[in-house]
């Protein structure tokens, strides 16, 4: 029987055989997740493009909003969302399949929750910026493509939740898959609510909530068809409140990280429109962002998949 005490294993040199297994390991995981983080970016790209056709005014507020909602909203929700990782990877390990399961349960309840105050920011985005001094024409088209994303918020509470509970186990080619597909679509979309159908700034909000949801259906899809996830809650409505506070334990500390990292960036674009020309100087920044936030597509996937690997292997360890 292999020694379960992991400190005990601690001065060990792996062989170079070992270290190359681990580098193909890592690198089958880290490859879609690479490819899944490139095509979110695209359908970003996707976005700012179209809304840079319909002039430098929706831009600029298209721009602000999504600078705006990265920070009161998407980055609280993958902050969260991310304290689930080291729970599943460790029920993973431990073939632990039904505490896998009322993670991603409780998780999803956490977000249910957390996104309540944020649809009351983005409802009233408008006054919030304009009390800010930002100008009245950015912040109102600002305001109209927040409003048009609200849907995007009850469909990431199972979106993130749902990427870190197959990474966690090591899928991840069926989520590249999934991402490959909503956003090939991406594209056809804008061009029909943009340019066919003419609605403009709404347009550009809808087809990414649309992209979303297709995603969130076809990674459903996966894990009900291949058994890997049930909706039946076996512990109960009391069994799910209860492990709720041990989660946020580990959730609060790591969606703070996360919030801090995604802030000093996204501020940069309310920054700007307190300069001369802002309209300007926003859909510059905005597209700024969006180029420059590239380079962190493999650092980011990478970072996600050694932490899904440390902790199957250290969980494997204890119960080998």
């Amino acid at each position: 029987m292999a020694d379960t005490d992991p400190d005990s294993s601690s001065h060990k040199i792996p062989s170079l055989p070992q270290v190359v297994e681990e580098l193909k390991e890592l690198w089958f995981m880290a490859l879609p997740m690479t490819t899944m983080n490139c095509l979110v970016y695209v359908r970003a790209v996707v976005s700012v493009l179209f809304l840079g056709r319909l002039g430098s005014l929706e831009l600029a507020g298209g721009a602000l909003s999504i600078g705006f909602t990265n920070i009161t909203g998407y980055s609280v929700l993958v902050g969260l969302a991310s304290g689930l990782e080291p729970v599943c990877s460790q029920a993973h390990g431990s073939k632990n399949w039904d505490l896998l399961s009322l993670s991603l349960h409780r998780m999803i309840f956490i977000l249910l929750l957390a996104i309540i105050p944020i649809s009351l920011l983005w409802v009233n985005l408008e006054s919030i910026m304009v009390f800010m001094g930002q100008d009245r024409e950015i912040t109102s088209m600002a305001a109209t493509y927040c409003i048009y994303s609200l849907p995007d918020l009850l469909t990431n509470t199972l979106l993130q939740p749902l990427r870190v509970y197959l990474r966690s186990q090591g899928v991840t080619k069926p989520q590249m898959w999934c991402s490959f597909i909503a956003v090939l679509f991406h594209i056809p979309l804008n061009f029909v609510l943009v340019v066919v159908m003419r609605w403009g700034v709404p347009g550009v909000a809808m087809a990414s909530v649309l992209t979303n949801l297709h995603m969130v259906v076809l990674m459903m899809g996966y894990v009900v068809v291949y058994g890997r996830w049930e909706w039946k809650l076996t512990a109960g409505i009391g069994g799910l409140c209860g492990g709720v506070g041990p989660l946020l334990k580990l959730a609060v500390p790591s969606c703070v990280g996360i919030c801090l990292e995604w802030w000093w960036y996204e501020i940069v674009t309310v920054l700007a429109g307190y300069l001369p020309n802002p309209r300007l100087a926003v859909a510059a920044t905005g597209i700024l962002i969006q180029t420059t936030s590239f380079m962190y597509v493999v650092p980011m996937a990478l970072a996600g998949c050694v932490s899904a690997r440390v902790s199957i292997q250290y969980i494997g360890l204890l119960y080998a």
